[in-house]
C-alpha cells in the first residue's frame, strides 16, 4: 500500500534525473577545466629541509616558474604581466625559471614568439636576478633565439654552466642543465664549475634527469610535466610526460632532493583540472629534521 497523495517515480523518470545530473555535472566539470581554472595563477608556499645546507643561507626564499607556455588559451601576454607583478611583489630574492617559454602547439593558443615575451620580463629582471633553462618547446622553436631574446631582457640563462650567487649573506651554485630530449645535457661539465663547498641546486626542464644529478646538488629543480594537467579524485593523474613519481611536488631519492613544479600554462589540450597554474615559494633550510616539502 502506498500512503494517500503519494506516488512514486516511475522508473525511466528517476533514470532521466540521473542522466541530467551526470550531464551537468560532466558539463561543469568541463567548464572548470577549460575555462575557469586555466585562468587562474595561485602562489604555493613550500618548507624544505636539504642536506649540504650553509648557515648563511638558512631560511633562502626562491620563486620559482615552470611552463609559461605564453600563447596557450587564457595564457596571453596580460597573464605573463601579472605573473611578473606577483614575482615582483614577492619576498624571494631571486627567481628560478624552469623551461617552456613559447607553445609549440595546443588547442586554440596563438603562438607569440620569444621575442615578444622577452621584454614583459624586463621589469622583472630589473628588479632581481632571473635564472632560467630552456625547456623543449623552448628548442623546437628555435632554442638559440629563445635564449638570445631571453638574455636581451636580463634573464641569466645557464645551459650546462655553473653560476655562483650571491643572495645577502648566502653564497650557493645555480647549476643549470640542459633538456633531456633536446639538447646533450652536460651535467658533469655543469657541476664541474662549482668549485668550492657552497650549497648548489640543479635546475633543469626535464625531471628525468634526478636519477643523474649527483648527490652535491642539495636540490634539484624542475618543470616540464604540468602536473599532469589534470588531477582526479580517487584516481589521480593519468597522464605525465615524466615519470610517474616526479609528476609534481616534492621527492626525496636515495637522499637527493627534488621540486617538480607544475607550472602556468597548458599543452596539448588547454585544460587544467586539480592542478592550477602555480608559482612556487620555496624556503629553503639546512636538514636538521627529516626532509619534508608538504605545501604550507
Amino acid at each position: 500500500m502506498t500512503r494517500r497523495g503519494w506516488r512514486p517515480w516511475p522508473r525511466n523518470a528517476w533514470l532521466q534525473r540521473i542522466f541530467v545530473g551526470t550531464v551537468l555535472i560532466a558539463l561543469g566539470c568541463l567548464a572548470w577545466g577549460f575555462f575557469w581554472e586555466p585562468r587562474q595563477l595561485v602562489e604555493r608556499d613550500y618548507d624544505f629541509a636539504l642536506p649540504h645546507w650553509s648557515p648563511e643561507c638558512e631560511g633562502l626564499r626562491l620563486d620559482v616558474v615552470a611552463d609559461i607556455h605564453t600563447g596557450s588559451p587564457h595564457n596571453g601576454l596580460d597573464k605573463l604581466d601579472e605573473i611578473v607583478a606577483r614575482l615582483i611583489a614577492s619576498d624571494a630574492p631571486a627567481v628560478l625559471m624552469a623551461g617552456d617559454y613559447v607553445i609549440l602547439s595546443v588547442l586554440g593558443g596563438t603562438y607569440i614568439s620569444a621575442d615578444e615575451l622577452a621584454p614583459h620580463l624586463r621589469p622583472l629582471t630589473a628588479r632581481k636576478p632571473v635564472y632560467a633553462v630552456l625547456g623543449n618547446h623552448d628548442w623546437w622553436k628555435d632554442g638559440a633565439r629563445v635564449r638570445a631574446a631571453l638574455e636581451s631582457a636580463g634573464v641569466i640563462v645557464l645551459e650546462d654552466q655553473a653560476r655562483e650567487v650571491r643572495l645577502g649573506r648566502c653564497k650557493l651554485w645555480i647549476v643549470g642543465i640542459g633538456d633531456k630530449w633536446e639538447t646533450r645535457h652536460d651535467i658533469a661539465g655543469a657541476f664541474a664549475g662549482v668549485n668550492d663547498a657552497a650549497p648548489a641546486i640543479a635546475l633543469t626542464h626535464n625531471p628525468d634527469l634526478f636519477p643523474d644529478i649527483p648527490s652535491r646538488a642539495s636540490l634539484t629543480v624542475a618543470g616540464h610535466t604540468h602536473g599532469g594537467q589534470v588531477r582526479l579524485p580517487w584516481i589521480g593523474t593519468p597522464v605525465v610526460p615524466a615519470q610517474m613519481r616526479y609528476a609534481g611536488g616534492y621527492t626525496i631519492e636515495h637522499g637527493r632532493s627534488l621540486f617538480v613544479s607544475t607550472g602556468i600554462g597548458t599543452s596539448i589540450l588547454p585544460v587544467r583540472f586539480g592542478v592550477p597554474p602555480e608559482i612556487s615559494r620555496l624556503t629553503l633550510r639546512a636538514a636538521a629534521r627529516e626532509p619534508a616539502g608538504a605545501a604550507r
